[in-house]
């Protein structure tokens, strides 16, 4: 009886933790501005890997275009968000994914190839998990722009 209880107990831990992973993957997540983090405004954009980004004042660009690489990974996470592009291999090493091994990054479900490039990831925090997934060559390696219709 008492192992019954464990394996029910455990069955539900793992009910509730996949329930709240799904609702997670489905949060909508609002693209905002790289430079300044405010609300975008699409008549204020520019081309960036060929892919549009969008800022919340037409002051935003400049300053973009003056470090882009300061700004880059905000702007590469907008071009996801913004479902402009999708995430076709390895942000880390470029190799073809696993859909078991992923994490959530800025809100963004990025999945890996192994674990150690998850565990590279998931070591990271804040500003350097999102310069590991979201720099520009990082974003080369593992992500697609889609084609304009």
């Amino acid at each position: 009886m008492k192992h019954f209880s464990i394996v029910m107990i455990g069955g539900f831990a793992l009910l509730i933790g996949t329930v709240f992973l799904e609702a997670q993957e489905k949060k909508e997540v609002s693209p905002v501005c790289p430079v300044s983090g405010k609300d975008i405004d699409k008549t204020h954009s520019l081309k960036h890997l060929e892919a549009n980004v969008y800022f919340c004042c037409p002051n935003c660009p400049k300053a973009f275009e003056a470090n882009t690489e300061k700004f880059a990974p905000k702007a590469n996470h907008q071009v996801v968000v913004t479902k402009q592009a999708k995430q076709v291999k390895c942000p880390i090493s470029g190799q073809p994914l696993n859909p078991e091994m992923a994490t959530p990054v800025s809100d963004v479900k990025v999945e890996f190839c192994c674990d150690k490039c998850l565990a590279k990831v998931k070591a990271a925090e804040g500003e350097k998990q999102l310069q590991l997934v979201f720099s520009d060559a990082a974003f080369q390696k593992g992500f697609e722009v889609k084609k304009a219709e």
